[in-house]
């Protein structure tokens, strides 16, 4: 089967992207180059072509209430305007996939709940399958909010004076994880000051044509085109999970450090709820950590984790999911699953790397903050 191509598939060619296949997509992994990319978001502003992610409607009056069954995030804490980060659960408490769902409000009629999801590309069919089977029969509508639309991801320091300048509006009231309705340059847009780049700024969703003519607008401002090789680097130096990697279906909330979005106070049934009580009662047996190694070398996806002076040939006690060279620090970082009792910050460990046992230890995420 071909690859999917984005809407701004050739823009992205005429702008100096380099095409490679992902998630069933051919995106640009990076335009520049990797470190002018990350470093543009870093001090600047850069923008993504984030087309690939899947975006649904739910729809009812028992929208929120529908939903709630299948994460173990309050969705009750955010209301119209407002937005959250969450899991979708399988029954052994695994995740199915991460996901941001803004709270659209009631609808004019008053008899209609909204919320959009913003859902990632490798999980998008089976996401929207599995959603489907899971609240039509309850009267909920789910529909591919995004069709052939463009989405895009503005991020850096300037995002915000850029966005400004583009919608003629002060944006300073729009919260984190804030959203609303824009006019950008006359172009309808729904924005979201969310991203995935531990900086500030916005993800916008517009249909096909004023989805190319804002790109087009954004690069001629001289707003850097980034590709997804900038985005990973970027996430991981602000420690966010990457779906596949430090997430899984085999891989709890609990177990990945994000039991911030456990609220097992709330008395609502979801789906794993009772694996994630009795793994919060009893403690979980592995965690996720973050790595910086001692040396320049790198550690990457898979790459087995030793305990401290253990030979290179010993049984590892845990794997790297993600691993870098960091632009921003200069030193290599890695995200690693390791035993509980190895999970304490500052703990000596070994990553085997090319035959190698390197040094690393256990520090504090995010590696870095703003």
């Amino acid at each position: 089967m071909g690859l999917i191509r984005t809407p701004l598939f050739e823009a992205a060619q005429a702008a100096g992207g380099r095409m490679v296949p992902f998630a069933g997509w051919e995106m640009a992994v990076q335009f520049e180059g990797l470190v002018a990319e990350h470093q543009a978001v870093r001090r600047r502003c850069g923008i993504f072509d984030i087309s690939h992610m899947g975006v649904l409607t739910l729809r009812g009056a028992g929208a929120k209430e529908a939903l709630q069954a299948l994460v173990p995030t309050d969705l009750f804490r955010i209301g119209p305007g407002e937005a959250c980060y969450t899991v979708l659960l399988n029954e052994r408490g695994g995740i199915r996939d991460d996901l941001i769902v803004y709270d659209r409000g009631w609808q004019a009629d008053g008899q209609c709940h909204e919320l959009l999801l913003v859902i990632n590309a490798a999980c998008a069919a089976t996401d929207t399958a599995w959603i489907r089977s899971q609240l039509e029969p309850q009267g909920i509508s789910v529909e591919d909010r995004k069709s052939d639309g463009v989405l895009l991801a503005l991020q850096g320091p300037e995002a915000t004076a850029r966005l400004e300048e583009l919608a003629g509006t002060n944006l300073s009231g729009l919260p984190r994880f804030g959203h609303r309705e824009l006019k950008l340059a006359g172009a309808s847009a729904f924005v979201g000051r969310t991203g995935y780049t531990g900086e500030d700024g916005f993800e916008l969703l517009l249909n096909r044509p004023d989805g190319l003519l804002l790109w087009d607008k954004l690069l001629a401002s001289g707003v850097s085109p980034c590709g997804l090789g900038a985005r990973d680097t970027l996430r991981l130096e602000a420690a966010m999970h990457l779906y596949g990697h430090e997430l899984d279906g085999h891989t709890t909330p609990l177990e990945a450090g994000l039991g911030w979005l456990v609220h097992l106070e709330m008395p609502k049934a979801f789906i794993g709820r009772e694996v994630l009580e009795r793994q919060s009662a009893a403690g979980v047996q592995r965690r996720l950590v973050g790595l910086k190694l001692q040396g320049r070398a790198i550690a990457r996806h898979g790459y087995p984790v030793l305990a401290a002076g253990a030979p290179v040939t010993s049984e590892p006690v845990g794997h790297i999911t993600s691993g870098s060279w960091s632009p921003s620090l200069e030193e290599a970082i890695a995200l690693a699953y390791v035993p509980a009792s190895a999970a304490k910050l500052g703990t000596e460990l070994a990553v085997q790397i090319r035959g190698k046992a390197e040094p690393a230890l256990v520090v504090k995420r995010p590696f870095y903050k703003r």
